[in-house]
């Protein structure tokens, strides 16, 4: 595995970022998770676009698009694979301990690693803790993920692939690292951005493609849909069957497996809509 690391391909054992790097220490950093088929990432330019509004909600400079452009073209050159998970981490860079920031100018990591399609249906749990809909993070795509870190831990010993947090005024809000869709009287739904979800590029083009509304929803939708799905970068449309002790059909419902095909069809056709 070749690695990118501030310019240059580096093997993995040699591509090193100091210890005493910001996003190493106090987790100041952004990044974007690419899905690449055959060497194409998808979406790229709404990726990189969040990652400029990412930087800027942390106060970072602008990144050099042009050169997380070649990066990634280098990394996908130099690891191919039929589906892959491209990974741009870009940090406050060498910096003194502590909050405040140095003056070495930013970290920039792009690495790539083989992954395989999701399954067409998966569990999902609840969790007790909430989503901050007006903290200074919210709808940044930051490297601060321990909490999600501890959410997913308990989905996995519950069978399940992801945790859904409400948000801190009880609605439903997103998961530790997708976005959710709930059908409602045949009628799709999905949280708006001021719930305080992440603004998901596959949510995105699902809401485009699909008509979907955005809704302020009480997190107790999840006990009264008839169907319910989660989008993100590498699940694209996936089905849930089971939320908590909830049974839902075992296969994905006429209002998921529509927007699954639509996925599917859109994202085929055009690999940067």
């Amino acid at each position: 595995m070749k690695i990118w690391v501030n310019g240059a391909l580096h093997p993995a054992e040699s591509a090193h970022v100091s210890v005493l790097d910001h996003g190493m220490t106090v987790g100041d950093g952004i990044f974007e998770t690419v899905k690449a088929v055959h060497g194409q990432p998808f979406a790229l330019t709404r990726h990189l676009d969040r990652l400029t509004r990412s930087a800027r909600g942390l106060g970072l400079p602008d990144p050099d698009l042009d050169e997380v452009r070649r990066a990634c073209t280098a990394v996908l050159d130099a690891n191919p694979a039929a589906l892959a998970r491209l990974r741009i981490t870009y940090t406050g860079g060498l910096s003194p301990l502590g909050s405040d920031r140095g003056d070495a100018g930013p970290t920039l990591v792009v690495a790539a690693g083989e992954t395989t399609r999701r399954p067409d249906t998966t569990a999902v749990i609840t969790v007790p803790w909430t989503r901050n809909e007006r903290g200074a993070l919210t709808g940044l795509k930051t490297t601060s993920y321990a909490e999600n870190v501890v959410a997913l831990a308990r989905a996995h010993e519950q069978g399940a692939s992801e945790a859904l947090f409400a948000n801190t005024v009880g609605q439903l809000c997103e998961g530790t690292g997708s976005n959710v869709f709930v059908v409602l009287d045949g009628e799709l739904h999905t949280p708006p951005l001021a719930s305080g979800c992440l603004a998901g590029i596959t949510r995105a083009l699902t809401v485009d493609w699909t008509g979907a509304h955005e809704t302020d929803l009480p997190f107790d939708a999840l006990e009264r849909a008839e169907e319910i799905f989660l989008t993100s970068t590498l699940r694209d449309v996936q089905a849930v069957h089971r939320v908590d002790g909830r049974q839902l059909p075992t296969g994905p419902g006429p209002v998921t497996a529509k927007a699954m095909r639509v996925f599917d069809e859109r994202s085929g056709a055009d690999l940067d809509p």
